[in-house]
């Protein structure tokens, strides 16, 4: 006769998820649910029985298989992936947002007045506010280019560097 499995408790540390029980643990079709039948309880299905082995016992029948790789290989490639993945969410949120706010809204910017979507208006701001953050950084990445370029030559002064 097979052993019935038992369900799988996960606040049980023997409990492991690469054990013979675990592939069964919460099937509702196969031989372990056909050998249960339908709203029965594993504890009364193997309690009539005097064959039952305990489930820290391994069977001979069925190795345990090999435990999975724990770490992943992040790639050029998957990490660009995941950046177009949540830029086109941000994309589909931005156009939601524009949509939704039609409303003509007075601008008036150094002189020059005009109507304009209200949703138009916040996007063209926050642009703005991208262009001026990317401006400061690219200062900032300058100077420090600037700064390591320095300290480069004064550390060589024989030799010429690109």
């Amino acid at each position: 006769m097979t052993e019935t499995p038992r369900r799988f408790d996960p606040t049980n540390p023997d409990d492991a998820s690469t054990s013979q029980y675990a592939e069964a643990a919460d099937a509702t079709t196969g031989p372990a649910s056909a050998e249960q039948g339908l709203g029965t309880d594993v504890a009364a299905t193997t309690a009539g029985r005097a064959d039952t082995t305990s489930p820290e016992e391994p069977t001979a029948q069925a190795p345990a298989p090999a435990p999975a790789p724990d770490t992943r290989q992040v790639t050029r490639a998957g990490m660009v992936w995941a950046a177009v993945a949540c830029a086109l969410v941000v994309l589909i949120l931005l156009i939601a947002f524009i949509l939704q706010n039609q409303e003509y809204v007075q601008v008036k910017f150094f002189g020059l007045e005009g109507s304009v979507p209200l949703g138009i208006a916040l996007f063209i701001a926050a642009v703005g506010g991208g262009v001026l953050v990317a401006i400061a950084g690219a200062a900032r990445i300058i100077q420090l280019r600037l700064a390591a370029h320095r300290v480069r030559r004064q550390a060589s002064p024989g030799t010429r560097t690109r």
